[in-house]
């Protein structure tokens, strides 16, 4: 068995060698448009140049930690490092440059510089790709202690549980407060072991991994920890719910001795919204034109399967409480809204939403097209209208808000999404509880990289469909 450290190195030299290769071909790519093939016989040759530029990327990929442990095939960060060091990189060179009073080909800037970015962050998914899938394969998982009170810590089990995809895999549950004998059956064959213990036991090599999920612990309980763990090359990580609210926008200063932590508000306007309604255009136009034939398609298969309408059209509610006419592909038989009445005692779902897994009321064509998010295409037409955006909260009807928390009406801030957060961490299978809490972090945490990944994610979703009803 591969250790926890072994496939740290093994996947580090990956995205170094990886790295290497993309970043001197988008340069050399670069150079080639400009001065064509280069003569290393003369001393001026620009091909130096190229070289300089090569290593000042590779370097500041590096001194950012685009390859640390920490941020490798864990959530946005990685992205958001590897497009931090690019636009650092060609900064450092264009001052460099003009101090200089250096001449530098506009070609590394105009070429290189998109090129280079775009290949490396498609290489880093491909990558993340590779090595999520070994972990659900059960390989180069870091057996992991979960630490907090009960209820919190059978919460953290329970989700790393579902996305081990991260890497971490509970082991072992460490109890503090009262009712510690209280976690249910399957979460009690954990090994249970006390907070002083825990030291020696990453020490030992038994375990790679703390996460605090907090709950009961102390603020003096978790230094203490954190202190007997600092000579060790364990991950310690905080799972906290304050983190829902906050996200990555705390920034600390210490003033009189005290640790402050400012919080950036959410974006809900300003050129950022623009932004991500530019993304929204540009994406589903292009969706439109390329999918057209997969449009028709879908269009004679619905058509020829029961001679109904083609496309399902239905009011949800959106931005601000407005309502908006949603457009789909029709899955379901002409008469299906009429018989929901019928079917809801049989729901699987928690509160108003309506879930069946095995619908009567879906086409034999519609299956399919739910099984593979198909019969959604249609919303592309919406979102480029402005009513919907491609990557937001779920859109729902108007009764299903009315039997939500209030707390779960503060995503209609922002645009609905054809995809979402939602979309790539369960769709059906997710309760009421935490399809709200997905969409209360998007709102909270969102960015237009952090759309372009949940794109990439749904992508996969598609194609290996869980949770479609």
């Amino acid at each position: 068995m591969v250790s926890a450290d072994d496939w740290y190195l093994r996947f580090h030299k990956l995205l170094s060698v990886g790295d290497v290769i993309v970043v001197s071909a988008a340069v050399a790519i670069s150079y080639l448009v400009r001065f064509g093939a280069p003569s290393l016989a003369l001393a001026n040759d620009p091909v130096w140049e190229a070289g300089f530029v090569t290593v000042v990327w590779l370097l500041i990929l590096s001194v950012v930690g685009s390859r640390d442990r920490r941020v490798v095939a864990a959530g946005l960060e990685e992205y958001k490092l590897v497009l931090a060091g690019s636009l650092h990189t060609f900064g450092v060179i264009a001052i460099g440059s003009y101090l200089l009073k250096a001449e530098l080909s506009r070609s590394y800037f105009l070429i290189a510089l998109p090129l280079g970015t775009i290949l490396l962050l498609a290489f880093r998914w491909v990558a993340r790709l590779r090595l999520s899938n070994a972990r659900l394969r059960g390989q180069h998982l870091m057996p992991t202690i979960v630490v907090g009170s009960v209820a919190e810590t059978s919460r953290v089990i329970h989700q790393l549980r579902r996305t081990r995809e991260f890497g971490l895999t509970p082991t072992a549950s460490c109890l503090v407060g009262p009712h510690q004998s209280q976690l249910s059956s399957e979460d009690t064959r954990l090994p249970q072991v006390s907070l002083k213990q825990i030291p020696d036991l990453v020490a030992s090599g038994a375990y790679r991994s703390v996460v605090v999920a907090g709950g009961e612990l102390s603020t003096e309980q978790l230094r203490d920890l954190v202190w007997g763990l600092e000579r060790s090359h364990t991950s310690v990580i905080l799972a906290l719910d304050i983190l829902d609210a906050v996200g990555s926008r705390v920034s600390i200063q210490e003033v009189a001795g005290f640790d402050l932590g400012h919080l950036g508000l959410p974006q809900l306007s300003g050129w950022t919204l623009r932004a991500k309604r530019v993304f929204d255009i540009v994406f589903s136009t292009l969706a439109l034109v390329v999918l057209s034939p997969v449009f028709l398609a879908i269009a004679i298969a619905i058509y020829l399967d029961d001679r109904g309408p083609i496309i399902f059209r239905q009011q949800r509610v959106g931005l601000r409480g407005k309502p908006f006419t949603i457009h789909k592909f029709r899955s379901m038989a002409v008469d299906a809204e009429a018989r929901l009445e019928v079917l809801r005692h049989q729901s699987m779902g928690d509160g108003p939403l309506f879930k069946m897994d095995d619908d009567p009321r879906i086409t034999r064509v519609g299956r399919i097209l739910r099984k593979y998010s198909l019969d959604e295409l249609p919303q592309f037409w919406t979102a480029l209208r402005g009513r919907m955006s491609i990557v937001g909260p779920r859109p729902h009807l108007e009764r299903e808000l009315d039997e939500f928390p209030d707390v779960g009406l503060r995503r209609l801030l922002i645009k609905p999404g054809i995809t979402g957060l939602w979309q790539v961490s369960g769709r059906s299978d997710l309760s009421l509880e935490n399809s709200i809490k997905l969409d209360l972090r998007y709102v909270q945490r969102w960015s237009l990289l952090g759309d372009v990944v949940i794109v990439l994610k749904t992508v996969k979703t598609m194609i290996s469909p869980q949770g479609a009803y």
